[in-house]
Parts: C-alpha cells; sequence; structure tokens
C-alpha cells in the first residue's frame, strides 16, 4: 500500500530494480512491511494489495469500512485512487503492491466497450480472487526477469488486469446526490453486530432496524458498500472467524463450527473450501 509507517520502522522492498522495458501505467513490488501502523495516503494510483506470507493479525480501515482480521495469503484490498486508509499489522507482514494508473483502466473500458464512468472502483477488504492472484504473481515473476518478455507482453497483463478489475469490481460513477452505499455510521454498526453474533442466525429485518433504510432499501445499500449481499458477508466473515480459532489450536473443529454459526463441522468445511479455497485439515496442516 502507498503511505507511511508511523511505527515500527520502513517497509523493505524484496523486488530488485526497475528495467527498462516496465509498463508506463502498472508497477509491482514485493515488500516486507514492519509490524505497526501503516497511514495510507491518497494516491494517484489504484493500489492493489496481496497478502503474501504467514498469517498475521491486523486491524484496517479505508474511506469507512474497518476490520479486525487474520490476513492469509491471497487475501487482497483494493485501494482506489484517491482512497486513504489505516493497516495495523501485530507481526511483519509480507505484501505484494500493484498500482495502476486509472488511465490503464479508462483504456480497457474502452477497448470492451463500456461506458467510460465504469471505471470507478470501491474500497474492497480481503477480497479472495483467484484469477486477480494469478495475474498479480505473473507480474511479479515478469518484472523479476527484467520484463524479459518485452514491454507488449508486460503492458498485455496489465490490461488482462485492468480488464478483470473493471468486470469484477468497477461500478458506475455516481451522479450528484446519488446514493452510494449505507452511510459510514450505519455501516460500521451494522458490521459491528454481524461480528458479535457471527455464531447465531441474524436475520435481515435485524440488520436493517440498525439503519435508517427499509429492508428493500437496506439490501441494495449493504451490497453497494461491501461489493455482497448480507448473507454472503455473513458467511465469509463466519469462515474468516472459523479459520482465525482453527489456527489457534484451542478447540476442536466441531466445536469451532458451532461457536461460529455453523449447523456442524462438515457445514462448515464445504464453506471454508468454497471461500478460501482449502478445507480445515489444510489449513491446520499449512500452519505447522
Amino acid at each position: 500500500m502507498d503511505g507511511a509507517i508511523a511505527s515500527g520502522g520502513g517497509p523493505r522492498r524484496l523486488t530488485n530494480t526497475v528495467a527498462l522495458n516496465a509498463p508506463a501505467d502498472l508497477s509491482v513490488d514485493l515488500y516486507l512491511m514492519p509490524a505497526g501502523t501503516t497511514q495510507a495516503d491518497p494516491s494517484s494510483s489504484h493500489v492493489i494489495s496481496m497478502h503474501a506470507g504467514a498469517p498475521v493479525r491486523a486491524w484496517c480501515r479505508c474511506e469507512g469500512l474497518s476490520q479486525q482480521r487474520l490476513q492469509t495469503a491471497g487475501d487482497i484490498d483494493i485501494v482506489p485512487a484517491g482512497a486513504s486508509g489505516i493497516w495495523r499489522d501485530e507481526q511483519s507482514a509480507t505484501i505484494l503492491l500493484l498500482r495502476l494508473a486509472p488511465a490503464l483502466l479508462l483504456s480497457a473500458a474502452r477497448d470492451l466497450e463500456l461506458n467510460p464512468d465504469r471505471a470507478v472502483l470501491t474500497p474492497r477488504m480481503q477480497v479472495r480472487d483467484p484469477r486477480l492472484e494469478h495475474l498479480a504473481w505473473a507480474l511479479k515473476a515478469e518484472r523479476e526477469a527484467g520484463y524479459a518478455g518485452g514491454r507488449l507482453y508486460a503492458e498485455s497483463l496489465g490490461t488482462a488486469l485492468a480488464a478483470h478489475l473493471l468486470r469484477a469490481y468497477a461500478q458506475p460513477a455516481s451522479r450528484p446526490g446519488a446514493d452510494r452505499g449505507l452511510p459510514p455510521r450505519q455501516l460500521q454498526r451494522v458490521l459491528d453486530y454481524i461480528e458479535a453474533e457471527l455464531e447465531h442466525n441474524p436475520g435481515l429485518a435485524e440488520l436493517a432496524a440498525l439503519t435508517s433504510f427499509g429492508l428493500s432499501h437496506f439490501k441494495v445499500l449493504f451490497r453497494r458498500s461491501t461489493g455482497m449481499p448480507p448473507h454472503q458477508y455473513l458467511l465469509r466473515r463466519r469462515v474468516r472467524r472459523a479459520q482465525e480459532l482453527l489456527l489457534q489450536g484451542r478447540l476442536s473443529a466441531s466445536q469451532i463450527a458451532l461457536d461460529t454459526g455453523f449447523a456442524h463441522q462438515s457445514h462448515m468445511a464445504r464453506c471454508m473450501r468454497r471461500v478460501l479455497g482449502f478445507s480445515p485439515s489444510a489449513l491446520i496442516r499449512a500452519s505447522r
């Protein structure tokens, strides 16, 4: 992420120097971030930050969204140009950082025959996206090879990345006065309630009652704010809580399933594979 380290020293870049064939609108670097707080000031580029090392507990806030989380390899944050945020890591973290000029998204939008207003990203936290992850590693490998494939290949990877971001994460620019999502305080109230009620089964009416909106309007605004409907967000947070408890190793998998709102251990395993791409047993083996 772009920004300055508020405590714990500075980041250390692990990638080699930039080659002459580097694309103009895209950069990629691997960083070792020290434990502590990182203040990410508004950038002129879109920033894609992917966790690339051992699990790290962290707290983050970006444009009204905040999250206490366990970061694992492949977790991705998307910070649009002009947005700011704060990340606080309990241990040092390895991240793969991509910076894309907004012009790259605009060019991709024209190539896809999309309205340029579609080239608008919103902040996303802890995304799991195998295609985005694959493109990020391919760009890192090409950079470390000195862009041996030439500028055309590097720019082709960048174009594929921009096109995927447009298809998966962009939304039309809001017109003046248009409602972009839940107000930040109401959104945070709902997210905090979900965290507190993960083991239970909160309903839409309960969540909507925490805001000033009716049920139907709440569903639309929640999706605009988080990028997913409430039931998907709840499932992902249950999976993340289960992941953290499994790594702690203090409770049995069956107890963790019940404590995080799953019907049983097999239900938890199916959801974890769907959300994270690996099973509880694979997670435990990898942590040893």
